[in-house]
């Protein structure tokens, strides 16, 4: 199979929320006139969203047979994305076996850059980490012509979804981080490198690519960020990580998550997020956006409303 402009590239995972990587994928390949058929668990408003934007839209599980052959068939390049889930393992295996009968020519892969350090005899204490390690050996057994992408923290997640409630409220980054230093990344620019592979994949096949922001930090120093974006001190506060777990649970935050946000927090305090990289230059021609930036970007979400103060 080769792809055509009017072969379809498969996006799964298209109305995810947090973050919406497949969602901006979608919309930056569309933009440069590739037809894009795009995954979805459900039909509800985000789906009809897609089909404005262009998209062709398949609804189906990732976990299922027939949902994949039919969201698969036809496609020549795939991109697999998949929120934390204890089924994750399984929703890959299942993807690349119909992806490996279709005879797709890219299939990219959404991974963790904690996969970096892991082998068959190091692993971390996250669900989540070992099946993301897992998947990468399972696809690198099914001889498809896979492209591995593996950013660090997402902006969007740690310090936009649990980090600005405390911002808002009492002008804290409150999370339980201690004084490790990471490289968090926006999802529009893991987005934007994922959209360039697909476009081209030849060159990529093959390769592993670790994406993470401009910068290496510790939060100390994300916090000041935040001051200068929000034109009031925000300071830094390293929280207990039981009290923040408990939080998370009683939000309803699902247990496979929130041991895997656990694990991480860890892993950062030991500074195994202290990793700097181009390769989001070197796949866009642009550098990813900062701290500063991002916090300007989403400012209302980090500023109490008129009627709250």
């Amino acid at each position: 199979m080769k792809h055509t402009q009017n072969t379809p590239i498969l996006v799964t995972g298209a109305a995810g929320a947090v973050g919406a990587i497949g969602r901006n994928v979608s919309e930056m390949l569309l933009a440069k006139g590739h037809k894009v058929r795009t995954m979805v668990r459900k039909e509800d408003e985000r789906a009809e969203g897609l089909r404005r934007l262009g998209a062709e839209v398949v609804q189906g599980d990732l976990t299922d047979l027939a949902s994949m052959h039919r969201a698969v068939e036809g496609c020549a390049r795939i991109y697999f994305g998949m929120s934390v889930s204890a089924d994750y393992l399984a929703a890959t295996v299942n993807t690349a076996a119909v992806a490996r009968n279709h005879g797709v020519e890219a299939f990219v892969n959404m991974s963790q850059m904690t996969v970096t350090q892991m082998s068959i005899t190091e692993s971390t204490n996250s669900p989540q980490h070992k099946l993301h390690w897992l998947a990468e050996q399972a696809l690198s057994w099914s001889g498809l012509p896979v492209v591995t992408v593996r950013p660090t923290v997402f902006l969007e997640g740690v310090f936009r979804l649990f980090a600005a409630p405390g911002v808002r409220e009492t002008d804290e980054l409150a999370l339980p981080m201690g004084d490790g230093k990471t490289s968090p990344i926006s999802a529009v620019d893991v987005a934007r490198a994922v959209a360039a592979i697909l476009a081209d994949p030849a060159p990529h096949i093959g390769q592993i690519y670790n994406l993470t922001g401009p910068e290496s930090v510790d939060l100390a120093h994300y916090a000041r960020a935040f001051s200068e974006a929000l034109g009031r001190p925000i300071r830094y506060r390293d929280v207990p990580l039981a009290g923040w777990s408990e939080k998370l649970l009683a939000a309803g935050i699902p247990t496979h998550i929130v041991k895997h946000l656990g694990v991480m927090t860890e892993l950062n305090k030991q500074g195994r997020y202290d990793r700097l990289t181009s390769d989001v230059f070197e796949l866009t021609g642009e550098m990813p956006i900062n701290m500063r930036e991002f916090v300007k970007r989403h400012i209302d979400e980090f500023t109490r409303s008129a009627t709250k103060q």
